[in-house]
C-alpha cells in the first residue's frame, strides 16, 4: 500500500515539473516609454558665419606736437573722461620760445604805439605805421601758435572711453602725429558680416543677427543689420553686411571673433523634440506609435506569428501599441526641436525615453509624458 502511495505521489510531482517546463518562464512586461505628437513650430533659416567685432566709436591718439613724455596719466584699461589729462610733454623748449614771441610782440606793440604818435604829430608817413602795425599783429599770431604748441604738450582726452594698449612710457620722445593709444567705446559693437550675394532679395534693415561662441549654441548676444552694401565682392561673391550689437553689460570686446548668424527668414515647420531622435550610420530615425496593422504594412524584422498568436491569446490588448522606427530626415536643430522635412505627419506620436531598449514591431506601454500640455499644438 505505501509502495503505491510513493508511486502515485512520484507521477503527481512528475506532472507538475512537466507542466511547468511546458509553460516557460513568463515574457517580460513591454517596456515604459513616453511618446509626444509632432507638432508645427517656427524654424527660422539662417547664414551663419565667423566675424570680428569692432567698436562703433575709437578714436585714435596722436601726439599733436613733438616731444619727450615727462608724465603718463594712463595705462591699458583705464577708463577716462573728456578733457581728462592723458600725457605731459617736456615743454622746457617750448616755453623758452613762447617767452622769446612774447618779448618779440611786445616790442613790435611799442613800436606800432611809436609811429602811431609820429604819424599824428606829421613826423611819420601812413606807410611807415602801416609797416610796425603788421609787424605788431604778425607778432600776436606768433605767440598764438607757440601757445598751442604748448598747449598740445598738455595731451587731452576728446572724449570718454576706455584705454587701449599704450605704445609709449616715460622718457619716450614722441613725434607730431604719432599714435601712441586709442580710445575704444564698448557700449555699442558693429560686427562685418560677408553673406552670399544669393541671399541678396532676402536680406532686410533691422533684421536679427545672433553672436555665439565659435563651437557652442548658446546665444550671448542678439543685434540686428544696420546696413546692407549694394555691392557684391567680386573675388568672394559675397554681400558685405553691418550689424550693431549693444554692449550695456560689457561682455563683448572690440577685435572679438565670434559665430554670427543672420537669421533670413522665419517659417512654420512640422517638429520632434531632440530626444526623439536616434542616428545610425548617419540616417536619422525615431520611434513611432502604432497599431498591429501598422506594424503589419511594415514588418521589417518583426515576429509578426507571434504576435499574431499573442493577440489572439488575449495576451495583447485590442488597442496595443507598438515602437515602429521610422526613418526621418531632420533639419538644424533649434531650441531642441528639429524640423521634420521627410518621414513624418503632424499628430503622429513619437516615443522620447527608452530609445536604447527599443526595436522595431516591439510592442510598448505607454506613459503620460512630463510636461505634454507645454508642448501640445497650439491651436490656430
Amino acid at each position: 500500500m505505501r509502495h503505491q502511495q510513493r508511486l502515485i505521489f512520484s507521477i503527481a510531482a512528475l506532472i507538475t515539473v512537466g507542466a511547468c517546463k511546458a509553460e516557460g518562464p513568463a515574457a517580460p512586461p513591454p517596456p515604459k516609454v513616453q511618446a509626444v505628437s509632432t507638432r508645427m513650430a517656427e524654424f527660422t533659416e539662417g547664414v551663419d558665419t565667423v566675424s570680428t567685432l569692432e567698436a562703433s566709436n575709437l578714436v585714435e591718439l596722436a601726439a599733436q606736437s613733438a616731444g619727450r613724455i615727462l608724465e603718463l596719466k594712463i595705462r591699458q584699461g583705464d577708463e577716462v573722461e573728456p578733457g581728462q589729462l592723458l600725457v605731459v610733454l617736456d615743454q622746457a623748449q617750448l616755453q623758452a620760445q613762447l617767452a622769446e614771441e612774447r618779448a618779440k610782440a611786445e616790442t613790435a606793440k611799442i613800436n606800432w604805439e611809436r609811429y602811431d604818435y609820429l604819424a599824428r604829430v606829421g613826423a611819420s608817413s601812413q606807410k611807415q605805421l602801416d609797416t610796425y602795425r603788421t609787424q605788431y599783429f604778425s607778432a600776436l599770431e606768433r605767440v598764438k601758435a607757440t601757445e598751442a604748441n604748448v598747449s598740445y604738450s598738455n595731451l587731452k582726452s576728446p572724449s570718454a572711453g576706455t584705454v587701449a594698449d599704450v605704445k609709449a612710457k616715460v622718457g619716450d620722445v614722441l613725434q607730431q602725429g604719432q599714435v601712441f593709444t586709442s580710445l575704444v567705446q564698448n557700449n555699442e559693437l558693429e560686427a562685418r558680416v560677408e553673406v552670399p550675394a544669393v541671399f541678396a532679395s532676402r536680406l532686410a534693415l533691422g533684421q536679427p543677427v545672433l553672436l555665439s561662441s565659435p563651437g557652442k549654441n548658446a546665444v550671448i548676444a542678439t543685434g540686428q543689420v544696420q546696413s546692407i552694401d549694394p555691392r557684391v565682392n567680386s573675388q568672394t561673391q559675397g554681400l558685405l553686411v553691418k550689424a550693431v550689437f549693444a554692449n550695456t553689460d560689457g561682455t563683448l570686446r572690440d577685435g572679438q571673433r565670434l559665430r554670427t548668424r543672420v537669421q533670413i527668414e522665419a517659417k512654420q515647420e512640422l517638429s520632434v523634440p531632440f530626444a526623439a531622435v536616434t542616428q545610425t550610420s548617419g540616417q536619422s530615425f525615431v520611434f513611432r506609435l502604432g497599431s498591429l496593422d501598422e506594424l503589419k504594412a511594415n514588418p521589417g524584422k518583426a515576429d509578426l506569428e507571434r504576435l499574431d498568436k499573442a493577440s489572439k491569446a488575449g495576451k495583447l490588448p485590442l488597442n496595443a501599441q507598438f515602437a515602429l522606427q521610422t526613418p526621418v530626415v531632420v533639419g538644424e536643430l533649434e531650441n531642441d526641436l528639429y524640423p521634420i522635412n521627410k518621414g513624418l505627419k503632424p499628430n503622429q506620436k513619437v516615443v522620447t525615453t527608452n530609445l536604447l531598449n527599443l526595436k522595431h514591431g516591439m510592442p510598448v506601454q505607454v506613459q503620460p509624458a512630463a510636461g505634454a500640455a507645454a508642448i501640445s499644438p497650439k491651436a490656430n
